[in-house]
Parts: C-alpha cells; structure tokens; sequence
C-alpha cells in the first residue's frame, strides 16, 4: 500500500475544501510538499483545482521547479485535455499525469496517451458521487458537473483504453474526514483489475488499516489529516507496518 499525499493547488495555495467545495487555504505548497516528501510519502499527487474550469493547467513551470528537489514520483492532474498537455506535463518533470475532465470530453485521450506516452504515466482520474441506491455517477471539473456517464461502464471503458492506475475519489465523503466510502470501493472493486488509489474521507489510521487488510492492490491518497496536523505520514506508516 502506498500513502500519497494530495495536494490541491489555487492560485499558489494548498487548499482544502468539504465535497470538492467549501475552499480554505491551507499554505504554500512548496514547502507542503518538500514537507511530505521528507516524511516518507511514497507520491505526491499535485492537483489544480481549477484548471478544468478555466481550460488550462498553470502548475507546469510550478513542477518542473519542485522536481529539481522534490525526488519521490510526482503526478499532476486538472486541465490535462489534449495529448499536448499530457507531454508537457512530462516535460515539466510528472511522472504520471492524471486524466478526468479532458478523458471524458475527448473519449479516445486515453487510449491515444496510453499509447504514445506508455501506460504507466496515464492515470484515470474519477470522481464519483453518489445519485441512487448503489449507483454512482462520474463527475467532471472537479466535482461540479455531472457526465452523463455510469461509473461501471466508465472504469471499464478507461481500463480498456490503456490506463495504468485508477483515482476514485468519493465526491460525497471527500473532506469529510468520515471514513472511506466502502460502499463505492465495493460497487467497484471486482471489476477494477489495475493498480486503484481510494481517494476521499480519511479520518484516522483506522480508515487506512480497514482498506489495507480487506482490499489487495489498493492504495489510498490523503489530505486534510495531514493538511490539518493531525498525524503524520511517518507515523501512519509505523502503524500500518508500511
């Protein structure tokens, strides 16, 4: 199990919200992340939690700075819409980018930057919510607008296309700092045969230890516990015996 940071950028701030909403500051991500990165964070997943809303990503010249220090695997995601954005993301120095809005506005992005760029830099992003009794619902632009989409036919199309990792993120437990959405891993896991990051309520080291003793290959990215001070990646992973 890897332990990955996720770092949602605003205008040169690490911000935090509840949902997907609800946006409070938390700091500067430059040292947030040298910070995690030294605590032994396995990843580091760096979102800009606006760039599918104004069509563009502003963190390249961001990574290609804390890459010169930063030497852990990074992955960038928000506005990745075109193939031209997946290689200057590379270029900028991501390890791996990852793909929601511009996946499901362009079907065949995955499949194209899974082939041209490999599959081990192309992660699907999901962001799933809730909208009837053990059915969930692909949303786009950071958790704002819905897809139209079934998260099942969804998963299978992405992981037909040449993804190599999946991020399901729970809109509805997102921030909460509630507890994992185990129904949507549930719904899920049976048919999920590549590497998934359960994203989206973590509260305590008990959440992580429940998905690391009952679901294999599952990694989980976190925030507002480490954001807030409440524990630190060292310390969880002494718990868990990472």
């Amino acid at each position: 199990m890897r332990i990955i940071p996720r770092i949602d950028i605003k205008n040169d701030y690490v911000i935090k919200g509840i949902n997907l909403e609800g946006l409070r500051k938390i700091g500067d991500p430059k040292s947030i992340i040298e910070n995690y990165s030294s605590d032994y964070a396995d990843e580091i997943l760096i979102m800009d939690s606006v760039a599918s809303l104004y069509g563009r990503n502003n963190l390249f010249d961001f990574i290609e700075e804390i890459t010169k220090e930063i030497f852990i695997p990074i992955t960038l995601g928000g506005g990745i819409n075109n193939l031209r954005d997946v290689e200057k993301a590379l270029n900028s120095g991501a390890d791996k980018v990852a793909i929601n809005s511009g996946a499901i506005n362009d079907k065949k992005l995955i499949k194209e930057a899974s082939r041209i760029f490999g599959s081990s830099t192309i992660i699907s992003s999901i962001e799933a919510k809730k909208i009837d009794h053990n059915k969930w619902e692909p949303y786009t632009n950071c958790g704002r607008e819905k897809s139209g989409l079934n998260l099942i036919d969804w998963i299978k199309k992405v992981q037909n296309d040449g993804c190599g990792e999946i991020i399901l993120t729970s809109i509805d437990n997102e921030g909460t700092e509630n507890g994992f959405d185990i129904d949507l891993l549930k719904s899920t896991y049976d048919i999920i045969y590549k590497p998934i990051i359960l994203c989206g309520g973590c509260g305590s080291v008990e959440d992580i230890k429940y998905i690391k003793e009952n679901f294999d290959d599952c990694s989980v990215s976190i925030a507002s516990i480490l954001h807030y001070k409440k524990t630190t990646i060292k310390n969880l992973k002494n718990k868990l015996v990472l």
